[in-house]
């Protein structure tokens, strides 16, 4: 995920031409980022601000503290000292908060949804899987939390004479580095089973879309949740990064791979967990077999949701030799007539992209391929006349190893289409990439899209779905293989890894060594006819 260069110096958006809708004002109504900001953590003394663009309008949504090293320590101190008392708390207790929590966020959803499009730019449609996401987490945890981290036997050295058993305490402060292109759901859900597992949390939000971030703690903190238990620190990365890093007891990022390893060795240097999801290049595989009304479908979803911008994204498309001249103009002719716009309804099908930076990437990756041959079927150009930040759908073909595009993330609204001859050659290039975050594979045979999709380097893979299938599949883990991250989000991975376990072994009778009167050869002889024994006894605690 492409997402983690600070933006403090990020110039607004050039006004472009009316869009079919003109969005509304851009301006944060004051008395609701008055109260947002009274979330960021702020030691005494003067701070400077830095200000966040709506995409729609390169108008001016808001300036939040740009916070120093004595704001991070400060809130780290407030988070440590209120998990203290929160780890003290009930599971049931835990789990009122967060089911109050799911109805906020659904109650609340017409003010979540324009603050997300406000700062994003994204179709309302892809705000409200942002929503959606955070209740299904929310409810998720708060349900399984308990019983995920209950004590639990495990075989002891000598059966029946040793009890083990495995609990799991709390790492501490988890701190939270977050990116702009899911500025609810990759905040919140993270910080969700760090909290129930009984951490605090210290968040930094992007510099692009601190606002969201807020708004999502604030309704944690109408449902319940103690004052301090969860800080926002604001700013740039690259000066209050480390600072959080040198602080917190455990670090969950979501970013570039870039990025994600230079954080990984400043987590390696002290020795604390680290957890992340990065980069993508995803593939899709459209079987000879595939139903083609259900694939032009899903694959635009695939391709177009939240502009591009999203890290399981479908950025290369593979097509059997056999479906390939059927399936290609009927893809292209329904991305040609998608609808783009900056409303705030569910009329618009793909929104804007988020900075002026982010547009011309995107542009570039296809003038770069373009130059060097590709052909565009359809899109490849800016749409000042919708908004300053818009570009269109764009599917290629003819894309070769020498284009910046073929290898690199583009992380916007662009596909490249591969002609193949069978499956093992889709599977074979498929995996040829560093990275190994989502894939998608379609056929009606879904046994045999289930073998293949086995075959495929992802640590998420979608049969004859997009991405929403693997991602909303809470109680199983998401995360990357290869360059795509490190541990998983999700099922009882993705809260026991905020935790510590800890082995706690009684042994009862007889010790674990030879016993009074027994020479240390005799015990070695009745151990060796112990374990031929055990060797045939099940493994069951």
């Amino acid at each position: 995920m492409t997402t983690t260069a600070e933006r403090n110096d990020e110039q607004p958006p050039a006004a472009g031409g009316n869009a079919t809708q003109a969005p509304e004002s851009a301006a944060l109504a004051p008395e609701l980022a008055a109260r947002l900001l009274r979330r960021v953590t702020l030691a005494p003394g003067e701070h400077a601000s830095q200000p966040s663009y709506a995409p729609f309008t390169g108008e001016l949504v808001g300036r939040v503290p740009v916070c120093t090293e004595v704001d991070v320590d400060a809130a780290v101190r407030l988070a440590r000292a209120a998990q203290q008392k929160w780890v003290r708390t009930s599971a049931a207790h835990r789990r009122r908060i967060f089911l109050r929590y799911h109805d906020l966020v659904l109650d609340r959803q017409d003010e979540i949804l324009d603050l997300v499009q406000l700062e994003t730019g994204k179709a309302r449609k892809s705000a409200f899987e942002e929503l959606a996401d955070v209740a299904i987490v929310s409810r998720y945890y708060a349900h399984t939390a308990a019983r995920q981290l209950r004590p639990r036997r495990r075989w002891g050295a000598l059966p029946g004479l040793t009890a083990a058993t495995e609990y799991y305490h709390p790492k501490g402060v988890v701190g939270i580095i977050a990116p702009w292109n899911y500025p609810l759901t990759l905040p919140i859900t993270d910080a969700i089973p760090a909290l129930l597992a009984g951490n605090g949390v210290v968040l930094k939000p992007d510099s692009q879309t601190p606002f969201t971030a807020l708004l999502g703690v604030n309704l944690l903190r109408e449902a319940g949740l103690p004052e301090d238990l969860f800080q926002v620190i604001t700013g740039a990365g690259r000066s209050i990064g480390t600072p959080m890093i040198d602080r917190v007891d455990y670090l969950m990022f979501t970013g570039s791979t870039a990025t994600g390893r230079h954080i990984a060795a400043q987590c390696g240097q002290r020795l604390i967990g680290f957890s992340a999801e990065l980069g993508g290049k995803n593939a899709m595989v459209v079987c000879a077999d595939a139903d083609l009304d259900k694939t032009v479908a899903g694959a635009l979803r695939a391709c177009f949701s939240n502009s591009g911008q999203l890290c399981i994204s479908i950025e290369r498309m593979f097509v059997e030799d056999a479906i390939y001249d059927e399936f290609v103009p009927r893809f292209t002719e329904r991305v040609a007539a998608m609808a783009l716009g900056a409303q705030r309804d569910y009329t618009a099908e793909m929104g804007s992209l988020i900075t002026p930076t982010q547009l011309e990437a995107v542009a570039a990756h296809v003038d770069d391929a373009v130059a060097k041959g590709a052909t565009v079927l359809t899109g490849g150009r800016r749409r000042p006349d919708i908004g300053p930040l818009f570009y269109e759908p764009t599917v290629l073909t003819g894309v070769t190893g020498d284009m910046d595009l073929a290898a690199d993330e583009t992380f916007g609204p662009v596909v490249s289409i591969y002609r193949v001859k069978d499956r093992e050659e889709a599977v074979r290039r498929a995996n040829d990439t560093d990275y190994g975050l989502n894939a998608s594979v379609w056929s009606k045979d879904t046994a045999a899209g289930r073998e293949l999709a086995t075959r495929l380097q992802a640590g998420i893979v979608n049969v004859n779905e997009a991405y929403a299938a693997a991602w909303a599949s809470t109680d199983a883990a998401m995360g990357g293989m290869k360059a795509s991250g490190v541990g998983r989000r999700h099922g009882v991975e993705g809260i026991r890894k905020y935790t510590e376990s800890q082995t706690v072994a009684v042994q009862r009778g007889l010790p674990m060594g030879a016993p009074p009167g027994m020479s240390e050869q005799t015990y070695a002889k009745v151990m060796t006819m112990s374990l031929r024994i055990l060797k045939r006894t099940p493994f069951v605690p």
